[in-house]
């Protein structure tokens, strides 16, 4: 064998190590970040979880037509990790929480299930759900601040990840996306699917409480979402006694 028979077979045997170090190493880091997601979600490969669905505000059994796309984002974010996924209407999710991830989705004006939630986890939030028009119709209370709703213009969205205060891996989350508009809901979902690895950078496993605000919705739709305050302490504490008045007799 000569020099440069040698150098070519060299060349080969090169390019071959140098490509097999390559696939292993982009497959390592693949499946690396994908136990980090399947961890973060609570959705280890072939595990079930709960799409839980509301109706649309004033309907009867129709699904807003932006949830609708918030589902069909949290089904990909579901199929990515590899596990299945059910959907129970809100008033039919009559089960507990920890032993399946859950997806709830929908204010309280249209999802008992989010009722629940909110009464057992997150008892310092009040939502509005008066029908008439007024300035807090669908207006949040977190802690002793006031968050109202601007349609169209300004949105607020409550984007929480909670486990229902069980301790222990096998505890699996619970996703709830209360927006003040169906439209909040689902930009709720994308800031969640684009940045749940800083998310769990900053959280890993631990609860929180995220209030997010939708900018220009009618502009924008859904695209445009600015993190407003982490309300995780406001939110899960009980919620404060109004300061009462004091009144003085009048000369």
């Amino acid at each position: 064998m000569n020099d440069d028979v040698r150098n070519i077979v060299l060349g080969v045997i090169a390019a071959g190590i140098s490509t097999s170090l390559g696939w292993f190493a982009r497959t390592y880091l693949w499946r690396r970040q994908l136990r980090r997601k399947q961890d973060f979600f609570g959705l280890p490969k072939n595990a079930e979880c709960v799409l839980v669905v509301n109706r649309e505000a004033g309907g009867d059994r129709a699904v807003a037509r932006h949830d609708v796309f918030t589902l069909l984002e949290l089904s990909a974010l579901i199929k990515d990790c590899g596990a299945h996924a059910r959907i129970v209407a809100h008033d039919a999710a009559q089960q507990g929480f920890g032993e399946r991830t859950e997806f709830c989705v929908g204010g309280p004006a249209s999802n008992l299930r989010m009722v629940a939630h909110m009464r057992s986890l997150l008892p310092g939030m009040q939502v509005n759900v008066d029908t008439e028009p007024g300035p807090d119709r669908g207006a949040f209370r977190i802690g002793g601040e006031r968050y109202r709703m601007e349609a169209g213009r300004v949105e607020h969205v409550v984007l929480a990840r909670l486990t229902a205060g069980m301790a222990g891996a096998e505890s699996r989350p619970v996703f709830l996306f209360c927006g003040q508009r169906a439209i909040a809901n689902q930009a709720a979902s994308r800031y969640l699917v684009r940045n749940y690895p800083k998310l769990a950078r900053k959280y890993g496993k631990r609860p929180f409480v995220l209030l997010l605000k939708v900018v220009n919705s009618q502009a924008y739709g859904p695209d445009v979402v600015e993190l407003a305050a982490d309300v995780t302490a406001a939110a899960m504490s009980p919620m404060p006694e109004p300061t009462p008045t004091s009144h003085r007799a009048s000369p």
